[in-house]
């Protein structure tokens, strides 16, 4: 019986009038988001049709892995300036709340992780009002968000994260898929703030730094392992031939593999490149021939010998 639970999924849509979702005609235009349009077969000119085909298509590979049977589903909060309004003018990718929570109350694979960026001024009223909806999770990417983690201004956001026992998932390293602005708030020691807060803290993408491989934050890391029992970090994405460095090192690492949790990214591609010249031609082939992108993933890390649990403990501790 398959028992993994993916941490980081991703729920995208464009704006259908309804959904509060929204992408910038800058995020458009790279070359990220046209591989992707053009791989799923997404059409720009009609929101409906494409939002409910990427619903479909996610759930239709979940429910096809034999692995997987769950996927929290990600939102993007936007950015907000010193003000704690929102800066439409500055937010490039929004996927809203209540969009993340309608769409998982109507898939039973799918469990609502909103994104809240703490520095909107109603960040602590939203923390309640998602938790009472239903949200597992909170979801921040500082880079593309404009704040940083570290700031002890967030600490009754923090608080209230405790309160109603929500884990933290927050983005580390170089953020290359959306824009970034800051790239210093992505670092792992950002999250001691509401790690000393007692906070849930998920590190996603096994805080690889993002730039090929040059992997600075892996003692940050096995630090953060030691001292705080709540810190976790997940290996989405780290299949990317930018972080899949990050997996060769995490094999000499058994006490930082007790605290991986299992994500993909969805729907950014998996990869078998970090099996390359490490596992057997038999392996390789039978990788190649997984086309399930949960599958795959789960597959590469442990033919690499890696270890790694899912959040349906910390769900679990939620409920």
């Amino acid at each position: 019986m398959k028992q993994l639970v993916d941490c980081h999924v991703h729920l995208a849509a464009l704006d259908d009038g309804a959904n509060g979702c929204f992408v910038s005609r800058k995020l458009l235009r790279s070359p990220l988001l046209k591989f992707l349009f053009w791989k799923h077969g997404f059409d720009v000119r009609d929101p409906v049709r494409t939002n409910a085909k990427y619903v479909a298509d996610l759930v239709a590979e979940l429910r096809a892995s034999q692995h997987v049977a769950k996927a929290v589903l990600l939102g993007m909060d936007a950015v907000y300036d010193s003000g704690g309004r929102r800066d439409d003018a500055d937010t490039h990718f929004l996927v809203a709340n209540d969009y993340v929570l309608a769409t998982a109350r109507a898939h039973p694979e799918l469990i609502a992780g909103v994104s809240i960026n703490p520095q909107r001024r109603d960040a602590v009223d939203e923390v309640h009002r998602c938790a009472d909806a239903g949200a597992v999770l909170v979801k921040v990417l500082p880079n593309s968000q404009r704040f940083n983690p570290g700031d002890r201004r967030y600490v009754p956001f923090y608080r209230a994260l405790v309160e109603r026992k929500l884990p933290l998932l927050s983005h580390v390293g170089f953020e290359m898929a959306l824009i970034g602005v800051d790239q210093s708030v992505g670092e792992p020691q950002r999250l001691r703030v509401p790690l000393d807060e007692g906070v849930t803290v998920i590190a996603a993408h096994a805080c690889s730094f993002g730039f090929l491989v040059y992997e600075k934050y892996l003692p940050a890391m096995a630090e953060l392992v030691e001292r705080y029992p709540h810190f976790y970090s997940d290996v989405s994405a780290t299949t990317l031939p930018n972080r899949m460095s990050m997996l060769w090192r995490l094999r000499k690492h058994p006490q930082i593999q007790q605290r991986l949790l299992f994500g993909t990214d969805y729907p950014l591609s998996v990869f078998h490149c970090a099996c390359w010249g490490r596992v057997s031609f038999s392996a390789l082939r039978e990788l190649a021939r997984t086309k399930n992108r949960f599958d795959r993933q789960v597959r590469v890390c442990e033919h690499l010998g890696l270890k790694f649990g899912s959040v349906g403990d910390l769900l679990a501790a939620r409920r």
